[in-house]
């Protein structure tokens, strides 16, 4: 619980500082390699996820009694995180170095999302 809720304050953290930098110190470098939007993307899905995991960790306080519950839940956290790591990171690192093979790897962090959005889903059907 305390965990995810750890998890997607540190994202929206990034998110916010992430954004800030590139719609000022970064603006010249991305509209220059035509990756703004690129970049806004990935920004505006790791800040959504973060606040997807806060709700995570709170609904596991709120429904702690209900092992299942939480299960479903833990393991919606985790697919969460993981897809906003590998979608996120892939388009930053994408954006940063212009390594353009790694937009190879981005559908799997966004399955990886889909995943944990389903399992939030299952837990409280």
């Amino acid at each position: 619980m305390k965990f995810f809720i750890q998890s997607g304050a540190i994202l929206g953290l990034l998110g916010v500082g992430l954004g800030a930098f590139g719609a000022h110190a970064l603006r010249t470098m991305l509209d220059a390699s035509g990756r703004t939007a690129t970049f806004e993307t990935a920004v505006k899905y790791q800040f959504y996820h973060a606040l997807a995991l806060v709700l995570i960790g709170l609904l596991m306080h709120t429904f702690g009694s209900n092992p299942t519950i939480v299960k479903l839940l833990n393991w919606s956290g985790y697919s969460i995180l993981g897809g906003v790591l590998i979608f996120s990171g892939s388009l930053y690192i994408l954006c940063f170095t212009g390594i353009t093979w790694l937009g190879a790897i981005t559908p799997i962090g966004g399955l990886g999302m889909i995943a944990g959005w389903a399992l939030l889903l299952w837990a409280f059907l």
